[in-house]
Order: C-alpha cells, then structure tokens, then sequence
C-alpha cells in the first residue's frame, strides 16, 4: 500500500468551489487506483485580526477543519498569512502550523510520501516535513508558482531551495520543466501532463451546446481569472474590432469594474457578457459552443482552459507563454499571436474565416488523460518511495 499525503494550498472548497479543481481532479484519480490511499491537506492561510474580519475571510474561516470532499478525507488546518510581506512568511507560518497537525496525523495516517502540488508555499513546507518525517518529497510546479515565486525577491531563494531539497520534481509541461531550470533549480525534472474528463469535454454536441446558451453568431471565449496576467482587456478590445463577433469573459476577480467600463467605453455591450466565475460543471457546454477560445496570459504553465478547449473541439488563439508551443502544433489547434490586442483581432479573425476540423483539433490533446495521469503519478510517487 503506498500512502500519500497530498499537500495543495490550491484545492476547491465551499467557498471557492473552482480553486485548484485541476488538483483535485488529479488526487481524485490516484486515490481510485488500487494499493494507493491518499490524505489531502490543504491548508487555509488567514490573516491576523482586524483583517480577518472581512467577509471573504470570515466565509473561510468557517470552513469545516476536516471533510469527507468527493470521497476524499480533507483536513483544512488554518495557518497564519501575514499581508504585505511579499510571501516571505508564507513557508514559516505554513510548516509551523503543519508540525503538530501531521504529528498527530501520522498515529492513524502513516504517510510513506509527500506530495506537493504548488511550488510555494507548499514546496519549502513540505520539504521540512518530509526531512522531519523521514520521507521522500515531490514537488509540482504549475506556472505562477516559479515565473512568480520562484523570481520573487523575497521567495525566490526559498523556491531554489525547495527545488535542490526535494527527492522528485514535476512540471505540467516541457516548457514548464525549462523555467525550473531558469529559476536555478539544477536538478531532473518529470513531466506530467494534466487529464480530461472526456466523459465531458468533447461529448456535446456543438449545435445543441449553442441552442441552449441561445447563441447565434461568431463567439469567442476568454476563460480564467479576472487578473491583469490573463490579458482579458487584450481579447476585449481585440473582439471590438471585429463587428458582429461576440465575447464571453468567464472568470471572477478584481478586474470586473475595470473591464465592465471598457465595454461601456466602446459600446459594445450588446455582444460581450461578463459571465463572472462558472461552476467547472457549466464550462463543457460553453466551450463545445463556442467558436474561439483566446487567452491572452503573459505566462502559463500548461492552462487548464487550453487543453479544455482542444477536447471540446475548439481551437485557441493565446501568445507564445508557457507551453503554447506544445499544444498550438497544427493549423486546426488555433494561432499564436502576440500579446497585442490587433494580433489577437488578426488570430480570432483567421481561425473564424476557416471551417474548423473539430476531430483534427481535438486529436491535439489525444494523450491527454486523468487515467494516465494517476498512473504516471503513481509510478513517479512510488519511485520516491523505492529509492529512499
């Protein structure tokens, strides 16, 4: 039996049902295989008083410190997050809070590895644990855990660290494996590509997908974040230069009063909808009816959204960021473009004047599955474990 403890400070919850449900989705699949149990930790970082006050961090602080989720046994230990310090206490008060809570875990929990599933702060944490524990660590980096932390002057040394300290290393893609090392991290790095739910993604029918959204036209979808790294404001102002083409921007954050006045500024409301953030269950039908979906990140790892897209037969027109390269290799997968907002106009535009091949552009992310992704998983755990 191997026994894993798998730690994600990105991982859903009551509150944000959409956070880090990639994680989720992956631990859900190791868990189903034979001889393997897995425990999640997934922290919940807080800040002191007054600040905890606040509503958001009220709703969180009132999450159940341990859950059965989906089947899985979830302790949600809270640890002290201090604003306005660039994450420099994040490790700290992490490992200070973890110490206790996985000593008392491992009398019923016997833990042969750590798997961490964020560079930072899960990475560093974890890493002490594992040497406190006496067992192997993983780390997977996922994308803003190394080009932001891993970069950060006030984390970076601690991402290096967490990086020469671990027994293993993951990346979600090739180009993702390459930024580790840019980071200084010397070191062999697995890659370990995200699933598809097929049973979801690619399973609907186009033309019923649009009559239930009631769509009749062109449409683009801009799916992630409302944060100034996913380049909303780029695909907008791109789909206004396109008459007649409607947008759909998914995605919650603090950017929705700053992109609501640049619909209003170009008078475009009649053809673009601030859908705000979707439960992962509403995305398959929106994709599958969609006719583009662009992205325009500064970075990514390998975006959930992209390959998402692909499966649903949708081609993406995003930037050359992250592992654009690796998905973006035929004409029927879509367009990279530069990260400017006539670039995009020009991708959009070209993938929309061409009849789409769905099959051809979902045979892209053919290899793409959560069933090889918990057996890789599980290979590459168990490694760990054999070797120490």
């Amino acid at each position: 039996m191997l026994r894993v403890l798998t730690l994600a400070t990105l991982f859903p919850d009551a509150v944000r049902p959409n956070f880090g449900v990639f994680v989720e989705r992956q631990t859900l699949g190791l868990a189903a295989l034979e001889q393997v149990e897995v425990r999640v930790i997934a922290p919940v970082g807080l800040p002191p008083f007054p600040l905890s006050l606040h509503p958001g961090y009220r709703a969180l602080a009132a999450l159940p410190e341990q859950e059965m989720w989906k089947g899985l046994c979830v302790d949600r230990p809270r640890f002290l997050n201090v604003p306005a310090t660039q994450g420099r206490f994040h490790v700290a008060g992490l490992a200070r809070r973890l110490v206790p809570h996985l000593t008392r875990l491992r009398e019923s929990f016997a833990f042969d590895v750590i798997d961490a599933e964020f560079f930072f702060p899960d990475g560093p944490a974890a890493v002490g644990l594992g040497r406190r524990f006496g067992v192997p660590v993983s780390i997977k980096a996922r994308g803003a855990d190394i080009h932001h932390w891993g970069h950060a002057p006030a984390t970076a040394a601690q991402v290096r660290a967490a990086g020469q300290g671990a027994d293993g290393l993951l990346a979600v893609s090739q180009s993702m494996a390459d930024d580790i090392a840019a980071a200084g991290i010397d070191r062999p790095v697995r890659v370990h590509r995200t699933g598809i739910d097929r049973s979801r993604f690619g399973s609907i029918d186009r033309a019923d997908a649009r009559q239930r959204l009631g769509i009749t036209g062109p449409l683009v979808v801009s799916l992630g974040a409302l944060i100034p790294r996913k380049g909303h404001r780029i695909v907008l102002d791109a789909v206004a230069a396109l008459p007649g083409v409607g947008l759909w921007i998914v995605g919650g954050g603090p950017d929705h009063a700053a992109l609501a006045a640049r619909i209003a500024e170009l008078g475009i409301g009649d053809r673009v909808m601030l859908c705000g953030a979707m439960p992962h269950g509403d995305l398959p039908d929106v994709l599958a009816a969609a006719d583009v979906m662009a992205l325009a990140s500064s970075s990514e790892g390998l975006a959930n959204a992209w390959v998402e897209a692909l499966a649903s037969g949708t081609p993406i027109v995003i930037p050359d960021a992250g592992a654009a390269r690796e998905v973006v290799i035929v004409p029927a997968a879509g367009r990279i473009v530069a990260r400017e907002s006539s670039a995009f106009a020009q991708g959009i535009a070209a993938v929309l004047s061409q009849p789409v091949d769905r099959q051809a552009t979902q045979a892209v992310v053919e290899a793409f599955s959560w069933e090889r992704n918990a057996l890789e998983l599980r290979a590459h755990l168990a490694g760990l474990v054999a070797g120490r």
